[in-house]
C-alpha cells in the first residue's frame, strides 16, 4: 500500500473539518453577542449545520481550506446552507489558525503541533 501525500491545503482542510465537526474539542469555539441572542432552537440548528457543512464552492472556499461558510434562515424560519432569494438572517462561521498560546497567527496551520484553531460563529451584520 502506498502512502498518500496530501497537499498543504488538503491537510489544513482536514484539520478544519475536524475542528467544525468537534466544536469545543478540536478547536476553541466562540460566538458573538448577536448569535448568542438567537433563540436556543435556532442556535442549535445553526451549530448542527456548521458541523455538517459541505456547501463549499470556489466563492466561499477559494484556497480549498474549508475555513468559512454561511448559514441562512429563509422567510419561513428554516435554516439552510442554500442561500434563499431573500434571507431573513445570515450567520457566518470562520475558522482561524493561531499559535498554541492564542497570541498570534500560526506559523504553520497545517501542523496541529503548533496550531490551535478558533471557530467563530457570528451574525453576518456583525462581520
Amino acid at each position: 500500500m502506498s502512502a498518500v501525500t496530501l497537499s498543504r491545503s488538503e491537510r489544513i482542510a482536514r484539520l478544519n473539518d475536524r475542528a467544525r465537526q468537534a466544536m469545543g474539542l478540536a478547536c476553541v469555539a466562540v460566538a458573538t453577542e448577536g448569535f448568542r441572542a438567537l433563540p436556543e432552537a435556532d442556535k442549535s440548528r445553526v451549530r448542527e449545520l456548521v458541523e455538517t457543512f459541505d456547501a463549499f464552492t470556489p466563492d466561499n472556499d477559494p484556497y480549498g481550506e474549508r475555513d468559512f461558510g454561511a448559514i441562512y434562515q429563509d422567510d419561513e424560519g428554516c435554516w439552510t446552507t442554500t442561500r434563499p432569494a431573500r434571507p431573513a438572517e445570515t450567520v457566518f462561521w470562520k475558522i482561524d489558525a493561531y499559535d498554541r498560546d492564542l497570541q498570534f497567527g500560526s506559523e504553520d496551520p497545517a501542523d496541529p503541533a503548533v496550531t490551535r484553531r478558533v471557530l467563530t460563529i457570528m451574525l453576518a451584520d456583525e462581520y
